[in-house]
């Protein structure tokens, strides 16, 4: 019997006949495709939603980047319904067509481009034609020039690192369970009262209630944590135990008030006709939430109980105003016409105008004539849609007249000198006024009527209260004016193109040393879902910078939106307005002006584009009326010119003021 070798001698079998080494083999592969099929944790909601691989980049991976979605790394409010999911995939869905397109549309321009340059003869010395668009907004960028006065836009823009961001999608409501693992649930409500007389009839109580409260952890279930069968809450839910839960402290006596303060009990009694009866309530049930959001968000109901109710009990002409702009609201959004509506709104609108001449020329009354004329100037900006042609004075004669009354008061001299005058907090009044006043001369293209004013205050490093009124940090404001006055020297031809370039170069220094340090901007929500007002104002304050710089680059003679300094910059403005809540309790309508300067020079394919679709979808009705709705109409058109103009071989760009001319436009766009 002959004996075989060790090489030859059968090899043990497993299970059905292989070998043990075979399924070891098959074992480690079939191991190796588990691990490679199984669900990350870590990837984002919107990828889980998609049932798509997320590669986990941060703040957004790159399949949202690409598609134009975006990207939620903290569990979204919509995961938990199945009808909410499945709305939120047909969105994308449609996000995802729209992005598509765009890359088609651009892509074929450059074909064009290619076609056309190839098809003309080259000339010596002649500067070639620009990179596509997509070209700009790659994934990365360069960004190494130095800055040159000869070449004004290769300043290297401070940006902030994508490591830097924290993507946390502001929640719509509170958690569904809680972070607090201390103590047992309780709530202390802080409730005040405000009782609203019609004609001595009580008509409304308006109750401001702060809550303070804990939450349960999930119940415990046989001595450990019960969680959904949801596999990702369990992980979240560990994680929240790493954040802070300390909430910001709010500064309720900020602003000087022209009503003083009043007591938490105090009735209000405000005199009205029987047939304004419904625009006094229209007015104050659906428009004076819309009136100065970050105010609320800063000093929460103080817009109510210290600005507008106090006014409208006190000042007919205020009364008058708001009744005029309800009626126009009420028009706007209820989609009403005939002569009964148009007479409600012009004949608010005599009657203040009536009172303010009255006092004007009896020279009395100058805080009460002051409110209403700022009333009507800002509220308007609130309500109406573009096509509205009813009689209005325009509010740059408003302001004339608030201007002169603002001198008469000697408000300036107030906010300079705190302390004197018997003023210690900022004059409300002013503030308002600063604001209409800087932004305003930039619709004009004129220098804001107290720059001197701000620029005293940027020299001593004083504050106006433009934070806390509108969001927008003070110094940024401030060098928005001093743009607007070099503006207004380009215009009048008083500058050379070397000191052009100079001033520019300087103010661009100035809006860099007012960058906050990297990860700054983040999400403005806590923990339970509310506001972090000085958290919103830094990444409101974000958003203004960058539509500062933009404007002050579109002052150099030979700007071109095109250049790949300028697209970064819009890019970045798209990046910065995902930390802005959205939609109809957001503060998109807070944001016209930095909006319309940066979506005016939005190129096609830029992301800009797409994040204003998102946002103004998100808005609903709201965007179709007040500055939020005129800028839409705006931007359309200045889109459709310019793609045009692109298509051509044309990259200047036409100006926004120039489309609002033709249109026939005299609005104040804020």
């Amino acid at each position: 019997m002959s004996s075989s070798s060790e090489e030859d001698s059968p090899k043990p079998l497993g299970k059905k006949g292989v070998t043990k080494k075979a399924a070891a083999s098959d074992s480690k592969s079939a191991e190796s495709k588990m691990h490679t099929h199984r669900r990350s944790r870590n990837g984002c909601y919107t990828c889980r939603i998609r049932r798509k691989k997320c590669e986990e980049g941060r703040p957004s991976c790159k399949a949202c980047r690409n598609l134009g979605l975006q990207c939620y790394y903290k569990r979204p409010t919509w995961w938990g319904n199945v009808e909410m999911r499945r709305e939120e995939k047909e969105q994308m869905k449609e996000v995802i067509k729209q992005t598509q397109l765009s890359k088609k549309a651009a892509q074929a321009q450059q074909q064009r481009q290619q076609a056309s340059t190839s098809a003309q003869p080259s000339l010596c010395g002649s500067m070639p034609p620009p990179p596509p668009v997509a070209d700009y907004f790659a994934d990365s960028i360069p960004h190494s020039r130095r800055p040159s006065i000869l070449s004004p836009f290769s300043y290297d823009f401070p940006q902030i690192s994508p490591d830097d961001f924290l993507e946390l999608q502001p929640p719509q409501s509170i958690m569904s369970h809680g972070p607090y693992p201390m103590f047992s649930p309780y709530e202390i409500d802080i409730k005040t009262e405000r009782q609203i007389y019609v004609n001595d009839v009580p008509t409304r109580r308006d109750s401001t209630i702060s809550t303070f409260n804990t939450y349960q952890p999930p119940p415990l279930s046989d001595g450990m944590l019960a969680y959904p069968e949801d596999s990702w809450v369990q992980q979240e839910h560990h994680e929240s135990f790493q954040e802070s839960f300390t909430e910001e402290p709010v500064d309720f006596n900020f602003f000087q008030f022209p009503h003083g303060s009043m007591s938490p009990d105090h009735e209000t009694v405000i005199n009205v006709e029987e047939c304004d009866k419904h625009l006094l309530n229209h007015f104050l049930d659906k428009v004076l939430k819309l009136i100065f959001p970050i105010l609320d968000a800063n000093q929460h109901g103080s817009a109510r109980a210290d600005v507008i109710l106090p006014a409208l009990e006190s000042n007919t002409a205020y009364l008058s105003c708001c009744l005029s702009i309800a009626a126009a609201h009420k028009k706007a959004t209820e989609g009403l016409s005939g002569e009964q509506i148009d007479n409600d709104i012009v004949r608010h609108r005599f009657a203040v105008v009536s009172e303010l001449v009255d006092a004007l020329k009896e020279d009395v009354n100058h805080a009460g004539i002051l409110e209403a004329t700022l009333g009507m100037i800002f509220f308007q900006c609130s309500v109406g849609r573009p096509e509205d042609v009813l009689p209005d004075i325009p509010w740059h004669q408003h302001f004339e007249a608030a201007t002169s009354l603002v001198m008469k008061l000697d408000l300036p001299s107030a906010v300079l000198n705190l302390g004197d005058n018997g003023f210690i907090q900022p004059p409300f009044n002013m503030t308002l006024a600063s604001w209409v006043d800087i932004l305003g001369s930039t619709m004009l293209g004129r220098s804001p009527t107290f720059a001197d004013t701000y620029r005293e205050l940027n020299l001593r490093r004083g504050s106006a209260g433009l934070a806390e009124l509108m969001g927008c940090d003070d110094t940024i404001m401030f060098l928005i004016s001093e743009i607007a006055c070099l503006d207004m020297q380009k215009r009048e031809g008083a500058v050379s193109e070397l000191q052009l370039c100079n001033y520019v170069t300087h103010l661009a220094d100035a809006i860099t040393l007012s960058q906050p340090p990297p990860g700054a901007v983040q999400s403005c929500f806590s923990s339970t879902g509310a506001i972090r007002p000085k958290q919103l104002t830094t990444n409101i304050s974000a958003v203004f910078r960058v539509a500062a710089r933009v404007y002050l680059c579109a002052l150099v003679p030979g700007f071109e939106p095109r250049q790949p300094s300028m697209c970064h910059l819009i890019s970045q403005f798209a990046e910065f307005m995902n930390f802005i809540p959205a939609g109809p309790e957001g503060f998109d309508r807070s944001l016209v002006w930095p909006l319309l300067v940066a979506g005016s020079v939005s190129v096609e394919g830029s992301p800009f584009r797409t994040m204003f679709e998102q946002r103004s979808k998100r808005l609903g009705d709201g965007s179709k009326f007040g500055s939020f709705g005129r800028i839409s109409e705006l931007l359309k058109d200045i889109w459709q010119i310019n793609d045009a103009a692109a298509a051509r071989g044309e990259y200047q760009g036409v100006h926004w003021r120039d489309v609002m001319q033709q249109k026939g436009w005299d609005f104040l766009l804020i």
